[in-house]
């Protein structure tokens, strides 16, 4: 499913009226954004700055520093932050036109959705996840696509704004796309994706340092609790195709885990031969997160959203839970057996 304000010749013209003079302009993403959502941030960034805008870019949270090298991020404001929160909401209070990216539900972007709700500026949605609410003036949304950066990219050709993609706005964008896309291995890389890619890698970016930067700049401490957990932390139920890692305070203070170094860790247990469904439970101080994988037709959103108060897409999704991280992961393994079928099914 998908929706395009832009179909609309009347929301077109709107929204055309409304970025031909200077507007004060707010950016936003998800909490704890990861490369689609600063990718989304940066590269509307760059461009509406070109256009004479006044633009700001504002996250819910503080971002890991495997995205810190991305152009425009010295210039983001963590509204998390207490001596940053005052000036967001005053900038939210004046903008003009506010973009909401990579997120399709208020709750991503913690205590900002109620200010951004009762905010008076018009609202732009730009989004690829399930189930988006109604809160935006413009939406640009497709469920199938396979990063929001990828839908940024549509965007700006349908606004005729393609000649404005420079350097910086193409590196943030192929940033979105190759990090959404697992480096172009998922099942949403369709042919437009890799035709996408190869536009923006026209413009003179380099994929391989983008590549270096993103995957190949761990920390000792970082790299060496990867090893400790594919160890020590990673279980494989053979029978039911399924792998998770269970992830303790007490693990990720013996290896100064930082935000981020658990991104992706996830994804290792479905190089398993057989997984379908692979899963990590992270212990915080408030609650338990959760990350879903999963490969060919199992839906890891229905289980997040019908049982861990989350959701996202099929085969990525996330969720919490407030018990304990003992009875997370037995309230899990409660709920396979009515999954078993589906998961053998899936196989390759």
């Amino acid at each position: 499913m998908r929706k395009f304000f832009t179909d609309n010749k009347q929301d077109l013209e709107k929204f055309g009226q409304l970025l031909a003079s200077p507007k004060k302009i707010v950016l936003t993403a998800h909490q704890n954004p990861d490369g689609d959502a600063y990718g989304s941030i940066f590269s509307l960034y760059a461009l509406l700055n070109q256009m004479g805008h006044e633009v700001y870019a504002i996250s819910p949270t503080g971002h890991a520093d495997y995205i810190s090298w991305m152009p425009g991020v010295s210039n983001v404001i963590n509204f998390q932050d207490d001596l940053e929160r005052g000036r967001a909401e005053r900038l939210i209070s004046e903008a003009n036109l506010i973009f909401c990216l990579d997120f399709s539900a208020l709750s991503r972007i913690r205590d900002m959705g109620s200010i951004i709700e009762s905010s008076k500026a018009d609202i732009v949605l730009i989004d690829h996840h399930q189930e988006p609410e109604d809160f935006a003036d413009f939406v640009f949304w497709d469920e199938s696509a396979a990063a929001t950066c990828e839908l940024i990219f549509l965007l700006i050709n349908r606004l005729n704004l393609s000649h404005l993609i420079n350097f910086e706005v193409a590196t943030c964008l192929y940033t979105g796309i190759l990090t959404d896309t697992g480096s172009f291995r998922f099942d949403s890389t369709t042919p437009q994706v890799h035709e996408i890619a190869g536009q923006l890698i026209a413009k003179g970016i380099n994929p391989n340092r983008i590549n270096r930067k993103l995957f190949d700049q761990y920390k000792v401490d970082s790299l060496r609790f990867r090893g400790f957990a594919l160890a020590e932390r990673l279980t494989y139920l053979e029978e039911m195709n399924v792998a998770y890692f269970t992830i303790s305070l007490e693990d990720q203070e013996k290896f100064n885990v930082e935000k981020g170094d658990t991104e992706g860790l996830v994804n290792y247990g479905l190089s398993i031969a057989g997984v379908v469904m692979s899963v990590i439970f992270i212990e915080n101080e408030d609650l338990i997160k959760i990350s879903f994988r999963s490969i060919e037709n199992f839906s890891v959103a229905e289980m997040a959203r019908n049982h861990f108060d989350g959701g996202g897409h099929k085969n990525a999704s996330g969720g919490k839970s407030n018990l304990t991280l003992k009875e997370t992961v037995d309230k899990f393994l409660k709920l396979l057996p009515d999954y078993q079928k589906s998961l053998l099914e899936q196989s390759v």
